[in-house]
């Protein structure tokens, strides 16, 4: 790749896990009574017919890990395990009481924080606790994060009864240097011994999720920790650039020195001999980051055109409603956007009061409903059209003439009524996306909000 693109691109931008993202909701015009009569009206809309996806956030993990943005709370004392799963379950009978029929549920995620941090025990009261008043669909997805250092073969073979049949275990890097700067020590035998024994259970899709741009990460740490990944096989990878936001998420992302991280052309450099060696190893680019074997369901899904993006990532199918459960998670009617409460003690007290704990939120206006299908279709699918009236807006034209510049330098194609990303162009989805952000054109950020989209 050339130096001088990424030179050119490297500028801060959204990931675009939803349009607007987040800094740019209106949270003034916001309110719970309308993102309840949203979450509504998408549910009539969409239960019969696709069902509805569940976000299921749980914080806790016993140590900090220095690369980690997520919302979570370190701690060693399971006690906490139990309150948190009835307040997730009341949350949970709080949006069932607003429904007028039980909900078919055809995805769930547990997240985190680390999911098994729980026993398997409390993961089957809460699923179990979630059934009580949903229908699991015919054609359904469960999925869940597992740390390789404490998921037991009981946590595996307790949640692949209850319908999952999905796990991604985080590695980041094998490099035992790499490790100590990030404070997440986990040798190879460890992510071996899940995987297989996951494999053993009947799990269809395990992934595994590596990082490039770690501090002190070489092109020979790359190399090494994607073949080893090979030697386990699993389905699908995310291949994710390592986000330094230390302004977003304090100091625990200040576990090293900004000069410990690979520079720019150097961090892509890295990112290209991965994307090579996955290619070389039959994994087949699908999305932003992410790569999967033919035989897994994300690859029929991209070849198929079903691949869908939100707040939980990639998902095989599209489901309109997405409902987060648990403290800071996202829900996501298609037309309105809300997010929890991000303290445990907050998300606590709402509850307490008998209220959804939904502390802000955005509705969506029509201009936002275009642009947001746009975007989708370009993270997605690498292309996007409008070809129908309804996928047309005023500022497009405008657009279209910014793109031209991108289309010079080889990194889309643009025809009357479509645009396609190329190959060389995929590196740079990010940068794509932004030309179709007028709510970050009409009010550019002022402070850091966003990683770098090299």
């Amino acid at each position: 790749m050339s130096i001088s693109l990424i030179q050119k691109y490297n500028v801060p931008g959204p990931r675009y896990t939803s349009y607007p993202t987040v800094p740019y909701w209106e949270e003034n015009l916001f309110s719970l009574e309308q993102w309840k009569n949203t979450f509504i009206k998408s549910f009539n809309e969409s239960n019969a017919s696709e069902g509805i996806s569940l976000y299921i956030h749980l914080p806790f993990c016993e140590s900090m890990c220095t690369f980690c943005g997520c919302n979570k709370r370190i701690t060693k004392n399971h006690e906490v395990e139990n309150p948190y799963i009835l307040a997730v379950l009341k949350e949970w009978n709080l949006y069932c009481d607003l429904l007028p029929n039980k909900p078919i549920i055809k995805e769930i995620h547990l997240g985190g924080g680390t999911p098994t941090f729980f026993s398997p025990e409390n993961l089957e009261t809460l699923i179990n606790g979630i059934f009580t008043r949903a229908i699991k669909a015919k054609e359904h997805e469960f999925s869940f994060e597992g740390h390789p250092n404490n998921t037991t073969r009981r946590h595996l073979q307790s949640l692949y009864d209850l319908g999952f049949r999905r796990v991604s275990f985080g590695v980041q890097d094998y490099s035992s240097k790499v490790q100590t700067a990030i404070h997440r020590i986990q040798p190879f035998h460890n992510v071996a011994k899940v995987t297989f024994w996951a494999k053993e259970i009947g799990y269809t899709s395990i992934g595994h999720d590596l990082i490039f741009g770690l501090p002190f990460q070489t092109l020979n740490d790359v190399i090494d920790t994607i073949d080893k990944t090979k030697s386990l096989s699993p389905d699908r990878l995310a291949f994710y650039s390592y986000a330094h936001v230390p302004w977003i998420k304090g100091n625990g992302q200040r576990g090293f020195k900004g000069e410990d991280l690979p520079k720019d052309d150097e961090k892509r450099q890295l990112y290209e001999a991965g994307k090579n060696r996955l290619s070389q190893n039959n994994y087949h680019e699908i999305g932003m980051d992410h790569f999967a074997l033919e035989t897994d369901s994300m690859y029929d899904s991209f070849q198929k055109g079903n691949l869908h993006r939100n707040f939980m990532g990639y998902t095989s199918s599209k489901t309109q409603l997405m409902i987060g459960l648990g403290v800071s998670s996202i829900s996501d009617s298609w037309y309105s956007f809300a997010q929890n409460e991000k303290t445990i003690e907050d998300y606590y007290k709402r509850l307490d009061a008998n209220e959804l704990p939904v502390f802000r939120g955005h509705i969506l206006n029509d201009e936002d409903l275009i642009i947001r299908k746009h975007i989708l279709n370009l993270m997605c699918q690498f292309e996007t059209s409008w070809k129908n009236d309804s996928d047309f807006f005023p500022e497009l034209p405008e657009i279209i003439n910014q793109l031209h510049e991108m289309e010079t330098d080889g990194l889309v194609k643009i025809s009357r009524k479509s645009i396609q990303v190329t190959e060389k162009g995929k590196p740079f989805v990010r940068n794509i996306c932004m030309a179709f952000d007028l709510r970050l054109k009409r009010n550019l950020p002022q402070t850091e909000l966003f990683s770098m989209t090299v």
